[in-house]
């Protein structure tokens, strides 16, 4: 059995999707963990605000395996796979971590290097302030002051308050 972490984030109808995002992963996985939800900023292109939150579960689907069934639940939610890498987006499941594991194999790469960014490492450290990033082996929690973004670059939101 693995634990894995996940990040998902919206900027289209975020409220929406992630909540059936989170359905779907409830329905399949029965227990999962969610994390407050955050406002950010979009990064690298000039994009609505994401909704980014993160969930933890157990599974023993093999990590593409998972990626593989995490794309097409977002294909069910409305996600283009024919525009740019950075556009506004219906929804985004990433792994970010799969227990204490690295891999580098067929396109999936665990730990994904976006977990510095606060927009995922904040929901992460919500959720488990104890993990320990599998490179460095510091905990969340010790990680946050290096990546923390300055004052107000993440807005907590209600998710039920969405649409």
């Amino acid at each position: 059995m693995n634990r894995v972490y996940l990040s998902l984030g919206s900027n289209q109808s975020p409220g929406r999707h992630l909540r059936a995002a989170i359905a779907a992963l409830q329905d399949r996985f029965r227990r999962v963990e969610v994390s407050p939800a955050y406002r950010s900023a979009s990064v690298g292109f000039d994009g609505h605000p994401f909704i980014n939150l993160a969930v933890s579960l157990d599974t023993d689907m093999e990590p593409l395996d998972l990626k593989r069934w995490l794309h097409a639940l977002e294909d069910r939610e409305g996600r283009r796979r024919d525009q740019p890498r950075f556009s506004n987006r219906t929804l985004d499941i990433d792994i970010v971590f799969v227990d204490q594991r690295i891999i580098d194999a067929d396109g999936l790469r665990i730990p994904r290097q976006e977990w510095r960014q606060p927009f995922v490492l904040k929901p992460m450290l919500d959720l488990e302030p104890d993990f320990r990033e599998p490179l460095s082996g510091e905990t969340l929690a010790r990680l946050w002051p290096v990546h923390q973004p300055p004052a107000g670059t993440l807005q907590l939101v209600d998710l039920s308050q969405l649409d």
